[in-house]
């Protein structure tokens, strides 16, 4: 009677088991939904600990890989122009492997069209879609696909690559809604890090103002302001030259003083017209001018060669006030380094901005001074005048009318050469005061703006502008006379070339270091005739003489003439 209720009892056990089954596998699904809710929140901790840019940019990237279980993940960050990307960072392949790979990938393919339709993209096999065009050789392959856009304040910052799910499974719905919201946070994450680094970075600029400011304020020389003012804005824009410039008085020209980095003495001491060079038209229009390539920029002069293994550069007017730049700074990156952003470039402008600033305060304190030891000089000589001379004068005359009265021949003779004594007292005394009111040297008639004339009227018997750079305290060290020397030498060389060697190049150096100055003019002319005129080169050669110096004349082995002329400088009392 048992055995026909068996199969009664079997039914129910049988549901039972899959009941059971199915709870369990629900269950599990609801623990690894916990899971993965879990590692998802503390990705998102992780990527929004870091504040700065490129370890928050690599956090994000092996936070994705680890959530969606991929192999391989990279992060691209779109460029300026909103079509390439500008950076790659990648997890999963080797050092090794990138190299064999070659250059990162600009955005083309599959990852272009993300940047094109910054959707969520997810592909079974990457060959299959219209897109898709390959990979390079020695590149892994790569089948499944996942990408999404990471978007920060409304606007594509980049995009996720993933690729390779572990197991050779597929990426899934869940897997995209978990990367989407690992997206949301990067994006938070990003930004954080973009403010903190803009705040540190205006702090640095801040500091960098305050050193100038200081340096100015205290005292310090003219150069050795504008030599800070390059190093600061070199280290802080990561910048690998920096040059900086200032106005010739009277001349339309700029010379480059101060050069520090790449090359430095190549650029030091060149002087730039305003209209045909970065740093002549960022000064004319007080506004920054950029270029992405100095190596190809027709607004760049090939000679002298001064900015190899250089690429973006940007060029940025000190001062941009009513009276306009006061000068302007240079800076160049190495070739391959992102161009100049709007944003850095405003920083820039407002560190330079400040500089000039400063510059103003130093000069009108320094104008302050003049002004006091100026009427000092006035008083001074007006106390000579009024009281010394007039009582010399006096004592001068009491001295002849008793002469008058001495008998004895000697007595007299010397009371009048004390009398005598006086008077060419009274004269040096004159002489001092006139000394003390003379007006000093203008810079229109330094020996700087004087070189730069000569080689503007020889341009235009040439045909051509020659190249000129001049360094050292010309102004200051070269007196009067040997200034007038080195002119004449100076126009005597340009007018040799104008008239006989037939060049379409010529380059003016002029140097001193305070103990001689020293002028070198070259050419690629058709070099010195034997048995031609000498008369030029022989005056030339007794100026130089006559102030213990020497020239010497060489051809290179290319062609031209190089001319050198040095004489010793008097010592400075």
């Amino acid at each position: 009677m048992g055995s026909p209720d068996k199969p009664r009892d079997l039914l129910p056990q049988l549901k039972l088991d899959e009941l059971l089954d199915e709870l369990q596998s629900r269950i599990d699904a609801v623990r690894g939904t916990r899971d993965r809710v879990h590692s998802l929140l503390g990705a998102v901790l992780a990527v929004g600990r870091d504040l700065n840019l490129e370890q928050a940019l690599h956090s994000i990237v092996e936070a994705a890989a680890t959530l969606v279980d991929a192999e391989y993940a990279a992060l691209g960050v779109i460029g300026p122009d909103g079509r390439t990307l500008s950076a790659f960072h990648t997890i999963g392949v080797s050092d090794e492997q990138i190299a064999e790979i070659g250059p990162f990938p600009e955005g083309h393919g599959i990852l272009g069209e993300l940047i094109r339709n910054p959707e969520p993209l997810r592909l079974e096999k990457i060959s299959q879609h219209p897109a898709s065009y390959g990979f390079p050789a020695r590149h892994p392959p790569m089948n499944s696909f996942l990408g999404v856009p990471i978007r920060v304040r409304d606007q594509v910052f980049g995009n996720l690559y993933l690729t390779e799910k572990r197991g050779g499974l597929e990426f899934d719905e869940e897997d995209e809604s978990v990367l989407s919201t690992l997206a949301f946070a990067a994006g938070v994450a990003i930004d954080n890090a973009r403010l903190y680094e803009d705040s540190r970075l205006r702090e640095r600029w801040l500091r960098a103002n305050a050193d100038i400011t200081h340096s100015l304020m205290s005292g310090s020389d003219r150069a050795v302001a504008l030599n800070l003012i390059a190093e600061r804005a070199r280290e802080i824009s990561g910048s690998a030259l920096a040059a900086v410039a200032m106005p010739l008085a009277g001349s339309g020209l700029l010379n480059v003083e101060i050069a520090v980095g790449v090359d430095a003495e190549a650029h030091r001491g060149l002087v730039l017209p305003l209209d045909r060079t970065l740093m002549g038209l960022a000064f004319s229009a007080a506004a920054p001018v950029t270029s992405d390539d100095v190596t190809r920029d027709e607004r760049i002069s090939p000679e002298p060669a001064r900015f190899q293994g250089l690429g973006p550069a940007v060029a940025i007017p000190i001062g941009t006030g009513d009276d306009g730049a006061r000068g302007v700074v240079l800076l160049c990156r190495e070739t391959g380094r992102p161009v100049y952003s709007g944003k850095e470039t405003e920083m820039l402008r407002g560190f330079a901005a400040q500089a000039a600033i400063a510059m103003e305060l130093a000069e009108r304190r320094q104008d302050a001074q003049q002004i006091a030891v100026l009427q000092d000089r006035d008083r001074i000589a007006r106390d000579l005048h009024d009281l010394a001379i007039q009582r010399l004068f006096a004592t001068g005359m009491t001295l002849q009318s008793a002469g008058r009265f001495i008998e004895h021949p000697e007595a007299s003779e010397r009371v009048l050469r004390a009398v005598d004594d006086l008077d060419e007292t009274i004269k040096i005394i004159r002489s001092a005061i006139f000394g003390l009111r003379a007006r000093e040297t203008t810079a229109a008639e330094g020996l700087r703006a004087r070189a730069v004339q000569v080689v503007g009227e020889a341009a235009q018997v040439l045909g051509f502008a020659p190249s000129v750079r001049m360094e050292g305290l010309l102004d200051t060290d070269v007196p009067r006379e040997f200034a007038d020397h080195v002119v004449a030498v100076l126009s005597e060389a340009l007018t040799n070339i104008a008239r006989h060697a037939h060049a379409n190049r010529a380059d003016v150096v002029l140097t001193t270091d305070s103990r001689e100055v020293r002028l070198k003019v070259s050419d690629n002319g058709v070099g010195i005739a034997a048995g031609g005129r000498r008369s030029g080169l022989r005056n030339m050669a007794e100026r130089a003489e006559q102030l213990g110096g020497t020239l010497d004349i060489s051809g290179p082995a290319n062609g031209g003439t190089v001319l050198e002329w040095h004489v010793p400088l008097p010592p400075l009392s």
